[in-house]
């Protein structure tokens, strides 16, 4: 279907006011909104930290299903920016309610490029869902157009901020939101604790030094007392870290293991002076469930998350491991229905699929260094992931003590 096309392809957008072309000649409607993006003069997208001016509108299956929205585009992502494919950083100008979910500005188009089920991502959201975390960014399939370009299937996803519908703590000098960063890419501002570790402040915006120092004082103290053995006291850790958010955090993190929560990057805690750290929300989940940069990491047998900086010390706490082995035991149906629930998550995408993989035909592809494994088809992808979760789950089921986790 050609949608002003033939009269508006070699016009300025800004004779066609109310619409932005779309070509959907080669990529048909799939059962999935359309998400159509032209930059200012076709500017391409180079960095993540160029906001480019831009439009957007979302196009249903024979028409626009919106209005035509001003915002700023840049690139975003860490090493998958470097990707062909790549995420996208959507600032409206103002807010806009989308899909249903709570108005905001800010927005992010996460790509999967790396994930060949383009299923990992999601299934953390639903999993996290379900076992009530705080907040869990929500998100909705769409296909993207860009610069009258299709550029495929992507998640648009809620980003993570301080909102009454997001993250939903105070926004003061005593208060914040931040991020475990990863030493290739550290953005301002940010501290390093104790133990050498760099966390980003992500709010308050502009944090005074005073108020950085009082974030990174209390994690360094935190740390200093794990250490030197403080956690070994049964109930240490509960005094610190509010364990409703850390026993759903871990588990997720644990029984996908997931390659950026083993204390890489994507780790966000929030805190209050005064208070407890929470952990969450969860985020980043392209490689997990068996989709692992490394080889050694890729197994479905061994503890992964336990064995590295905080995490490791947490264990000391035989209070705190106790309360890890309840909450899988009471919890443990709910990572089962995990598997079951894929062939509907499937079913979501399985159109949008076609035209993923016509522009990206990478099945068979290792060249990038986030395409790990070559597979015939979509099928063979999808179902070595669900081998992976059942081996997982089984594992977990059979080495799950109080004296195995240690």
């Amino acid at each position: 279907m050609l949608f002003c096309l033939c009269a508006c392809l070699d016009e300025p957008t800004e004779s066609s006011p109310d619409f932005l072309p779309m070509d959907d000649s080669v990529y048909p409607y799939a059962n999935l909104p359309r998400i159509v993006i032209e930059t200012e003069n076709f500017a391409g997208i180079r960095d993540r930290e160029t906001e480019i001016p831009s439009r957007l509108q979302i196009y249903g299956k024979d028409a626009p299903e919106s209005e035509v929205y001003e915002l700023t585009v840049r690139g975003r992502g860490n090493s998958s920016f470097k990707m062909p494919k790549y995420g996208m950083k959507l600032e409206f100008k103002d807010k806009v309610s989308l899909f249903g979910m709570p108005a905001d500005r800010d927005w992010v188009l996460v790509a999967n490029f790396g994930d060949k089920t383009h299923l990992r991502n999601y299934m953390m959201t639903r999993l996290s869902e379900w076992l009530g975390a705080r907040y869990t960014p929500r998100c909705k399939f769409v296909e993207v157009y860009l610069n009258r370009q299709y550029v495929g299937l992507y998640l648009f996803f809620e980003s993570i901020k301080v909102a009454k519908h997001r993250v939903n703590i105070l926004e003061n000098d005593t208060t914040f939101l931040f991020e475990k960063e990863n030493d290739k890419k550290i953005d301002d501002p940010y501290f390093r604790t104790y133990l050498d570790i760099p966390f980003h402040v992500k709010s308050p915006k502009n944090p005074s030094e005073e108020s950085i120092d009082l974030l990174r004082e209390h994690l360094s103290d935190f740390e200093y007392l794990m250490i030197h053995g403080g956690t070994y006291t049964p109930g240490t850790l509960e005094k610190w870290v509010d364990m409703d958010d850390f026993l759903p955090y871990y588990w997720v993190q644990e029984f996908s293991k997931n390659e950026d929560g083993n204390f890489g990057r994507s780790i966000y805690m929030t805190w209050q002076k005064g208070g407890k750290i929470h952990f969450g929300p969860l985020w980043d989940f392209d490689i997990s469930f068996g989709n692992e940069s490394y080889k050694r990491n890729r197994g479905c047998e061994g503890w992964y998350i336990r064995q590295i900086r905080w995490f490791r010390d947490f264990f000391k706490d035989s209070l705190a491991l106790d309360e890890v082995v309840r909450y899988w035991e009471e919890n443990r149906e709910t990572f089962r229905a995990l598997a079951d629930s894929v062939p509907l998550y499937r079913s979501i995408i399985s159109d949008a699929l076609k035209n993923e993989y016509r522009r990206w035909p990478i099945m068979s592809n290792t060249e990038n260094w986030a395409l790990k494994d070559p597979y015939e088809d979509y099928d063979e992808a999808v179902q070595t992931m669900l081998d992976w979760m059942e081996m997982r789950f089984d594992w977990i089921e059979n080495n799950l003590s109080v004296e195995t986790i240690r």
